[in-house]
């Protein structure tokens, strides 16, 4: 690792659990690991900080999104695009910093995360 790059880079900095039904959801990982949920900004986004993730309403999501840290989210969003992957342009997490979906070039679905 370069001696310029955080601890954080590269590791998983948040996740998202897909839902049809968060209720549910809630339910299930609350009693299977004593998680408390909070709604996010009156979405159907619930965040459990004690995890580092949240459930989200994505009925048509099959998998869990991984967000993966960064120093540097333009770099990032750049070198993915490089690289042959495809990347949004990043969004502002209000309070919390910017974060952007991106895909590999196998088609898996992953986010990059930066602390504001």
């Amino acid at each position: 690792m370069s001696e310029t790059m955080s601890e954080t880079v590269g590791k998983v900095a948040w996740f998202e659990l897909p839902a049809k039904d968060t209720q549910r959801a809630q339910a299930f990982y609350g009693g299977l690991f004593g998680w408390q949920f909070q709604a996010y900004e009156g979405r159907d986004y619930h965040v459990t900080f004690e995890a580092g993730g949240a459930i989200a309403n994505a009925p048509d999501q099959k998998c869990t999104i991984v967000h993966f840290g960064t120093d540097d989210i333009d770099a990032s969003i750049e070198r993915v695009r490089e690289l042959g992957g495809e990347a949004d342009d990043k969004q502002e997490i209000p309070g919390f910093g910017h974060y952007a979906y991106c895909n590999d070039t196998e088609g898996n679905r992953f986010g990059l995360y930066q602390a504001g």
